[in-house]
């Protein structure tokens, strides 16, 4: 058994709160929303993110983030990119101990296009960290909660230590982990796809069908394997549960918020409409941004995520867009 600290009490810290529990882990949950956390631990729901779901009466919240670390081996973080720094700085002032890190977000940083680990090695010491690990596929936390079956991959640089998050976070009944040693490719691929779900929400919110969201997935892929590679990815990651896998999930889902999201922006309304309607960060916005700005630098062609950036920060309407895109010169596949 280990003491695990989870570093936000959203929908997925609350269901990755529920999995290690049923793991038989210590269980720490920590939060900024006092209600959430008093919630937590007198109520055992989450109703704000999780409606209907119980979550285990041995799950305990924190708002005193010395104490949810305290003799915690492992600190899970849960909590939107845009405030990663800002939370890892402050982990790193109250953290007095060496454990290994496991991230559970998905996102890259704008203008810097740094991966939630880089983040990490550059926010904590060095003396408080024994490895990272990022834990990335196909899952939502609604069918997680429901102990629903989900597998994911557990990535890292180092192989022993993604083998040692593997058993931590494996379940028999439900929740599947595989290792995976191409960091890069992990990240890059859990981030990228939230574009493409963006893309596809738009797509139904026009009222297309099937066949342009099968296109979609397909072609996007195509650009999310071309920049990850260009940045030091294996290949061989993007056509593995944590790419296509969680591209698939997140493209076609109506649990995913970004999809969701595409969806309102298709449907006609404007960015901030959008993000003020959602209960829910949707990290594919800033990934869109970072990917745009990436890509730019790298002189990569990558139609779709420009298209995208396009219609949310430069506010065309899709329609038009998406007419762009299908006069483009043919080419071969």
């Amino acid at each position: 058994m280990s003491v695990i600290t989870v570093i936000g009490a959203g929908s997925w810290g609350s269901g990755l709160s529920l999995l290690l529990s049923d793991n038989n882990h210590e269980v720490k949950v920590y939060d900024l929303d006092q209600g959430l956390i008093t919630e937590i631990n007198t109520k055992h729901t989450n109703e704000r993110y999780l409606p209907g779901a119980k979550l285990p009466s041995n799950i305990v919240g924190y708002i005193d983030l010395e104490e949810a670390l305290k003799d915690s081996e492992v600190v899970l973080t849960v909590v939107p990119t845009k405030v990663m720094r800002q939370a890892l700085k402050n982990i790193n002032q109250a953290l007095d101990h060496q454990v290994i890190f496991v991230n559970a977000s998905k996102g890259i940083e704008p203008t810097t296009f740094k991966r939630v680990s880089e983040i990490v090695f550059e926010e904590i010491d060095a003396t408080k960290i024994k490895g990272f690990v990022a834990l990335t596929g196909p899952s939502h936390a609604e069918e997680v909660i429901k102990r629903q079956l989900t597998v994911v991959s557990a990535s890292s640089d180092n192989l022993e230590l993604a083998k040692k998050v593997q058993l931590i976070f494996n379940n028999d009944e439900y929740f599947r982990v595989y290792t995976l040693n191409d960091l890069i490719g992990a990240e890059l691929g859990s981030s990228l796809k939230n574009i493409i779900a963006l893309a596809s929400g738009i797509l139904a919110g026009l009222g297309y069908g099937d066949n342009a969201k099968a296109a979609l997935i397909t072609r996007g892929l195509a650009e999310m394997r071309r920049l990850a590679i260009k940045v030091g990815a294996k290949e061989a990651t993007l056509y593995g549960l944590t790419g296509i896998g969680d591209l698939i999930v997140t493209a076609t889902s109506l649990h995913s918020r970004n999809y969701q999201a595409g969806l309102k922006i298709g449907s006609g309304k404007n960015l901030k409409e959008t993000l003020a309607s959602m209960t829910m960060v949707v990290e594919g916005v800033r990934s869109c941004e970072a990917a745009y700005q990436l890509a730019t630098s790298l002189n990569i062609e990558m139609p779709i995520t420009f298209a995208v950036y396009d219609v949310i920060f430069n506010e065309r309407e899709p329609k038009e867009v998406i007419k762009e895109l299908m006069q483009r010169t043919l080419k071969h596949e």
